[in-house]
């Protein structure tokens, strides 16, 4: 077997955050004191540039190297983008909440950017074992960030669950692996997608091990019934912690299944398509139904979540590039719109009171109309009404099932969206219709930065809930449509 020099070029991105993410964990040692600023401006330099090289060095490319383990396509750089770009999000909420808690310290950012490697290997992913080695690498640094705060009993008690459960899914999904190499031969995916589409789509262990595989990815995204860890870990998870992990995660989890289940193992559909509708109707129906006797914000955006996995997965359902292309879209829009309304939670706190409550939301219109306004594009777009970027990313779910008529899918799923609704519109009812008293209208301080982050996040939604098309033609170029 001749051995092949890897075109690093390729890689350039992982490898600038690797050593970057090294580099800040060296830099913090000697800036104690100091807040961290140089590790919080290094990261955010890290995943501007990485944007920047992911887009200038993969782009238009269509290759495998590192001995047919790692690929570079345009679906690669649009999910990394996704992922670079909402993690600096994460990141820019996240300095004020932790400094005024004493807990700014470059590990947060460290671990951070480790996530982000492992997602971006994820994206990036030819081989069973890289993709495996991302999602680990991936899982440890949430396992750590989860337990940020060592002082918050909450924290180390959903950090435990999310560990316990998240060893469960990777022994799952490892077995499910094994099985498939076992079967196939072989770790690459594109080879074991030769096998699924030939005499072995027809075998009981390879059927087996697909199950397995899908349970992983759906713990991954949190999908019912693998979601236990959701509402607890959102709830004990320090509110930055519980953003970062509502947004790139998400993403990365779109990679982990298009990679894996949808390359891999697509001449399996008929046989994931039927295990992905259970997963999908069930987080529907849990997500939005749990949701509405919530009080506490953090659960219930938690169950919301699993709403919006069940939607998600109705796009990878279709199996077509459409399909495929419109659940990217929606990954990246809820990740934005979550982001924005963890982001409202962090600025309604302060040091010493948590704005967790949904009651914390009372008269927030005449706190700040601004931020009130805010908050009502995030929730109309959560909720799905016309004009928003939720809107959108429904529609074009909806409308993948509709063209390989699959028609009672999308029923199911917008009479769920109604019900879902109403636990959005009754945020909003707290914030324009119930009176805050004369102490809360005075609470309200947050400083300028995260004021200028949140209003740009609202912005954000509203634009391209407006001017939908460019995020749309990126992510059906990631497809090829």
């Amino acid at each position: 077997m001749n051995f092949q020099m890897p075109d690093f070029s390729l890689a350039v991105p992982e490898l600038w955050v690797a050593t970057m993410a090294c580099v800040i964990l060296v830099v913090d040692l000697f800036v104690r004191g100091r807040e961290s600023a140089p590790a919080f401006y290094l990261s955010q330099l890290t995943l501007l540039v990485g944007i920047w090289l992911t887009i200038d060095a993969q782009w238009g490319h269509d290759a495998v190297t590192f001995s047919g383990t790692y690929v570079a396509d345009n679906l690669a750089v649009v999910l990394k983008v996704a992922i670079l770009g909402l993690t600096s999000l994460a990141f820019a909420y996240s300095r004020d909440y932790l400094r005024q808690r004493d807990l700014l310290k470059g590990e947060f950012y460290v671990l951070g950017l480790f996530g982000v490697l492992g997602m971006m290997v994820m994206a990036s992913a030819h081989s069973m074992l890289t993709v495996y080695l991302g999602l680990e690498l991936l899982s440890l640094c949430l396992y750590a960030l989860v337990a940020f705060d060592r002082d918050s009993r909450a924290g180390s008690e959903a950090a435990m669950k999310y560990f316990v459960l998240g060893a469960l899914s990777s022994g799952m999904l490892l077995y499910g692996l094994s099985m498939i190499y076992g079967v196939t031969g072989t770790l690459d995916l594109g080879s074991i997608a030769d096998v699924a589409n030939g005499s072995g789509s027809g075998s009981l262990m390879l059927t087996f091990g697909l199950t397995f595989a899908v349970v992983g990815v759906a713990f991954k995204f949190g999908a019912v019934p693998f979601h236990m860890w959701i509402p607890d870990v959102y709830q004990g998870a320090p509110t930055p912690v519980t953003l970062y992990i509502s947004t790139a995660p998400k993403v990365a989890a779109v990679a982990m299944f298009i990679r894996l289940i949808a390359e891999g193992l697509g001449g399996l559909q008929g046989h994931w398509q039927v295990m992905m509708i259970i997963l999908a109707v069930g987080s529907l129906a849990v997500g939005n139904i749990f949701a509405l006797v919530q009080t506490n914000m953090k659960r219930m955006l938690a169950y919301s979540t699993i709403s919006h996995i069940g939607f998600l997965l109705l796009g990878l359902i279709a199996g077509t590039p459409e399909g495929y292309s419109a659940a990217l879209f929606y990954a990246v829009a809820y990740a934005l719109m979550a982001a924005g309304g963890f982001g409202m939670i962090i600025l309604l706190s302060r040091r010493g009171f948590e704005a967790e409550e949904i009651a914390d939301m009372r008269g927030l219109n005449d706190r700040h109309s601004g931020f009130a306004f805010v908050m009502l594009i995030l929730m109309f777009s959560m909720t799905g009404v016309p004009g928003t970027i939720g809107f959108y990313a429904k529609w074009l779910v909806l409308k993948s099932l509709i063209d390989i008529d699959m028609v009672w899918l999308p029923v199911v799923a917008v009479v769920f969206a109604v019900i879902g609704a109403f636990y959005y519109l009754r945020v909003l009812r707290m914030v324009y219709f119930d009176r805050a008293d004369q102490g809360e209208v005075a609470a309200l301080e947050a400083p300028a930065g995260l004021r200028i982050v949140l209003a740009g996040n609202g912005i954000a939604v509203l634009l391209l809930g407006i001017f939908p098309n460019s995020l749309i033609a990126a992510c059906a170029a990631a497809f090829g449509s």
